[in-house]
């Protein structure tokens, strides 16, 4: 199988905030949008799929069907927590699972949040590259994307685009040449 990229696919506000302080993501259903921004090719190429237990919890309170299932899925978390049909919960060392789904994923190993897992990857140095998002808004606080304490990094732009109101950022790291 082929060996797959860890990716960062994200949206945030102007500000640099992916949720309201309670996690809430309401600010995003006004958006001028285009269509789907490019979600459906982009959710086509994932494998695997990584979030932590509270962007969990946020997910189900968004839907009445668990939109990841189909994908492999793990939740990060230190509480022992049952497993559910679409979800495994793991507190297995982030270099272990992500090696072994990079070797074993049918394409991207998504990262979807949150912010204190987003530090964490970026401390060992497990992401690939950033797909941001940007909506036009700035929403005052939250929880950043990039929370306090996040260590240096070094990406390159690779892309650019506009989606409506909506702008897209790609990057990659510049680290071992991953990409």
């Amino acid at each position: 199988m082929k060996k797959s990229n860890v990716i960062l696919y994200i949206a945030m506000s102007l500000d640099g905030y992916i949720a309201r302080q309670d996690g809430a993501v309401d600010w995003l259903d006004d958006v001028e949008g285009d269509g789907d921004n490019g979600y459906s090719e982009f959710y086509s190429q994932v494998g695997s799929v990584i979030m932590g237990r509270k962007t969990y919890e946020e997910v189900l309170k968004l839907t009445d069907e668990f939109p990841y299932a189909g994908k492999t899925c793990y939740v990060i978390s230190r509480q022992t927590t049952k497993n559910s049909p679409y979800v495994t919960f793991t507190d297995e060392e982030l270099e272990s699972l992500v090696s072994r789904l990079k070797e074993h994923s049918d394409g991207y190993v998504w990262l979807v949040g949150g912010g204190q897992l987003v530090k964490q990857f970026l401390e060992k140095r497990l992401i690939d590259e950033l797909e941001l998002y940007i909506i036009p808004k700035l929403i005052g606080e939250g929880i950043p994307l990039f929370p306090d304490g996040t260590p240096p990094a070094d990406f390159e732009l690779t892309s650019t685009g506009r989606h409506g109101q909506i702008a897209s950022l790609t990057y990659r790291s510049k680290r071992n040449g991953a990409g």
